[in-house]
């Protein structure tokens, strides 16, 4: 099974930004959806962002404009850059794969993977 190593997180002042990793054991390449996932303290975990293999993009409604998802498929990894951090961005962010194919996605859209790898903490306080 595909492991993921989060990393990149840190402790920033409101307005600043960061980038998240999220690398792979094995190759993304084929990966159809992977995506980004946050959890505060107290809270559910919320999807943030997706990317596609084809580099489709989905974001939270919170994070639009301010954060991009990306991948590299020739590094097995992919990031999530965070612009404008808000201190409601605070959380555990987590990354995940959703959907490893298309037929998995169209079988089982509401399905997803448990991929989900230790986390890795962004705090934003001023």
């Amino acid at each position: 099974q595909v492991r993921l190593v989060e990393s990149g997180g840190a402790e920033v002042h409101p307005g600043g930004s960061l980038t998240l990793s999220c690398e792979a054991s094995e190759s993304i390449f084929s990966i159809y959806i992977m995506a980004w996932y946050r959890q505060a303290p107290g809270a559910r975990r919320e999807l943030v962002a997706t990317i596609t293999d084809g580099g489709l993009t989905t974001y939270a409604d919170s994070v639009k404009d301010r954060f991009t998802i990306s991948r590299d498929n020739d590094k097995n990894t992919m990031y999530l850059q965070m612009n404008h951090l808000k201190t409601e961005d605070t959380a555990v962010y987590y990354c995940n794969i959703d959907h490893l194919s298309y037929s998995d996605y169209v079988l089982r859209p509401n399905i997803k993977g448990n991929y989900y790898g230790q986390g890795t903490q962004v705090t934003v306080s001023s």
